[in-house]
């Protein structure tokens, strides 16, 4: 398929390291965080170590057997922490910076839990900031009061901490809802609602930025590029809110600026859809000017138009579709390559009447495929074990069914659980079956080759010793500044020590990730690493795209 977007030549990406916090910690052969100071306790090693040949570095060839699907080794798995309304985090406002943090930070210990590599984080809810912004108040979900200080940054500190433990930190924005009410005089008295009074609309209960004016459109993305300039976000992430969802008959007040600007449209409606475009295409591309590896995404509502209404749609009858009742062309947004990848909130069960998610999975696979935009199934998380839902959401291996359905798309490349309380509240078991049944091992994030990016040098693994609590491993980076190492991949093996290429081509041996600390000396320690037993260990360096390393040379350990 023909793309409008022109390809990206590779650019050097030099990313500010983040400091590594915590005690690498280890409960399962999959979780670690990372210490970059020396374990109290090291013991002198009993048994040398013995490093071995070097391992091939040739690319894994037509000769290795198949990978295996059940320890894929590039899945992008993580949730949504949603701020409106306080509906994850913060739970409620008011709250003191220390108590939003230590919130924070268990939500961040979930996803770890879960296997997860990335958290979507909801950072301008309501035309409001959680970060000192020169264009929009403080937002409201933080303290209660719009325009109030948290007394702390809070953008800043999700996405140190989000880093700490190699989770992908994707900005979430919202880009056209101002207030979850109706009444501008209630908003932070120098809101740019307020200052621009014609900006907004009332409807339904709400208020909202009109997306036809230009200067509205110019404002938001300006806002948003704030958060990206100031901040190291992986990704920029907008969910299903463009033109408001319908509520009943009443209209969305736009008249009088379709007059003033929709000439040479043949509807309003399609100039709408013009006006959301504009939006979709200008921020990505002002993204990619300002920083050329930060991710753009779309999280839309699945359906993009029913059969019966454009014989090119999804076999299904949802009461909504983005194209007519959104102004949202999702399917243009992939067929023009907009966006780096798409959610589709699929959040139905396999068998539903109107919205089959065994419908639609295919579907958007089949318009994402030949397209640079990778596709990721947003799953209704929420709708697990409560009462108001179909029944088939109270069996707790429906989540898992949908996991297994999706290994036979091989555009599906991960998925995204709304929301973080509800993945931390792991109604009836839901989350553990899908964690035993898919997230056995962790999972590096798939490579977006359109970004760019340069692969990093083989590091270079100096140590691997007994101590105390494990065993602690040592390795030397030596990538220079223009394609330096963001993580690392440890892998660790039984026994053996005779490693390839072919051994890394699933995650059946991966051990953990790893963010990279401002030192070129790394250390960690595996504590899982049971006493009397020979491991083998290889390490491999990241950058920010995920491109991968040649693996390091191979050491070989008894404990």
């Amino acid at each position: 398929m023909p793309s409008s977007r022109a390809r990206l030549s590779r650019v050097a990406v030099c990313a500010a390291m983040v400091a590594l916090l915590g005690a690498f910690v280890l409960t399962s052969p999959s979780r670690a965080e990372v210490s970059r100071t020396d374990p109290t306790g090291r013991t002198t090693p009993t048994t040398p170590t013995t490093p071995s040949t070097p391992t091939r570095n040739e690319p894994a060839a037509a000769s290795c057997p198949a990978p295996d699907p059940a320890t894929p080794k590039r899945q992008f798995r993580a949730m949504w922490i949603a701020s409106v309304t306080n509906i994850d985090w913060p739970s409620r406002p008011g709250l003191s910076a220390a108590e939003q943090q230590a919130e924070y930070i268990r939500l961040l210990d979930e996803a770890k839990r879960n296997r997860f590599n990335a958290v979507v984080v909801q950072v301008r809810p309501t035309a409001d900031a959680f970060w000192p912004s020169p264009y929009e108040p403080w937002s409201e979900w933080l303290s209660g009061r719009q325009g109030q200080s948290p007394g702390y940054d809070p953008l800043a500190f999700a996405v140190r901490e989000a880093h700490a433990r190699n989770l992908e930190f994707h900005a979430w924005f919202n880009p056209y809802r101002v207030s979850m009410q109706a009444d501008p005089s209630r908003l932070a008295p120098e809101h740019p609602a307020r200052l621009h009074p014609d900006w907004i609309v009332s409807y339904g209960g709400k208020l909202y930025y009109n997306p036809g004016i230009p200067e509205v459109r110019r404002f938001v993305e300006d806002a948003i590029l704030d958060a990206v300039r100031k901040y190291d976000v992986d990704g920029v992430h907008f969910d299903d809110y463009f033109y408001p969802y319908p509520v009943g008959a009443e209209q969305f007040d736009d008249e009088a600026t379709y007059q003033r600007y929709g000439a040479g449209f043949p509807s309003k409606a399609d100039w709408r859809r013009d006006n959301i475009d504009r939006l979709i295409q200008e921020l990505g591309e002002r993204i990619k000017e300002t920083k050329p590896w930060v991710e753009f995404g779309v999280s839309p509502f699945a359906v993009w138009r029913n059969k019966a209404t454009d014989p090119e749609g999804s076999d299904t009858t949802a009461g909504v579709q983005t194209y007519d009742d959104l102004g949202a062309d999702t399917r243009k947004w992939v067929r023009e390559e907009w966006i780096d990848y798409i959610v589709p909130q699929v959040y139905w069960n396999i068998g539903f009447a109107a919205a089959d998610y065994a419908k639609l999975v295919p579907w958007w696979s089949a318009e994402v495929a030949g397209t640079d935009v990778q596709l990721i199934i947003g799953q209704a998380t929420y709708k697990v074990g409560t009462s108001t839902q179909d029944p088939a959401w109270f069996d707790p291996d429906e989540m898992s069914r949908h996991l297994t359905f999706n290994e036979g798309y091989p555009q599906v490349v991960g998925d995204v659980y709304f929301s973080a309380k509800d993945v931390r509240a792991n109604r009836l078991g839901h989350m553990d079956i899908v964690l035993a049944d898919h997230y056995t091992r962790p999972a590096l994030v798939p490579v977006a080759e359109q970004l760019g990016g340069s692969t990093p040098d083989q590091p270079v693994l100096t140590g691997a010793e007994p101590a105390a609590n494990g065993v602690r491993l040592t390795w030397l980076d030596r990538s220079p500044a223009s394609h330096a190492a963001t993580s690392y991949a440890v892998y660790r093996f039984d026994g053996r020590p005779d490693v390839d290429a072919c051994d890394l081509t699933d995650a059946h041996a991966l051990l953990t990730t790893v963010r990279a600390g401002t030192d070129r000396r790394q250390a960690i320690i595996d504590t899982t690493a049971a006493e009397g037993r020979t491991y083998t260990y290889v390490v491999t360096a990241l950058d920010r795209i995920q491109h991968e390393s040649t693996p390091s040379r191979s050491r070989t350990i008894r404990r």
